[in-house]
């Protein structure tokens, strides 16, 4: 029937009892095969990892901006780094860096959840937010 045709005869289930074909042009059945992967690919939503950086002297306002940097992140669905760095003698005072990026985190709370505490790494204190799913 396929030959009359001038088509395939695809096997299309081999494991089921008894095996099902199907008469098709495999040409044809590739190509939309191939369509519908690359829809597939096109809707999947790829995320990224921004980075926030801030300083132990970063002034309110300017901790203001980087907020709202971070919720238009989270509002794209990415995830964000904040990365607190220390400079010279401030290394000492990773108590004033902490509660720092706690104030950061006060003012972005409702759009991101908690991926990693805040933990002190060298000369640094790194964070990692994302998306909050309400």
């Amino acid at each position: 029937m396929a030959r009359e045709r001038e088509l395939d005869l695809v096997e299309v289930a081999p494991l089921a009892k008894p095996p099902v074909c199907k008469i098709l042009d495999f040409g044809k059945f590739i190509y939309r095969q191939k369509k519908i992967e690359q829809k597939h690919k096109r809707m999947q939503k790829k995320t990224e990892m921004k980075t926030i950086r801030l300083s132990l002297r970063i002034d309110e306002h300017d901790l203001e901006i980087k907020a709202n940097t971070a919720n238009k992140f989270f509002g794209e669905g990415h995830s964000v780094k904040v990365n607190l760095m220390f400079k010279g003698r401030e290394a000492a005072h990773h108590d004033l860096g902490m509660e720092k990026v706690k104030i950061f985190f006060d003012k972005v709370k409702d759009f991101c959840d908690v991926e990693a505490p805040a933990k002190r790494q060298g000369n640094s204190i790194n964070m990692v937010l994302i998306p909050s799913k309400h």
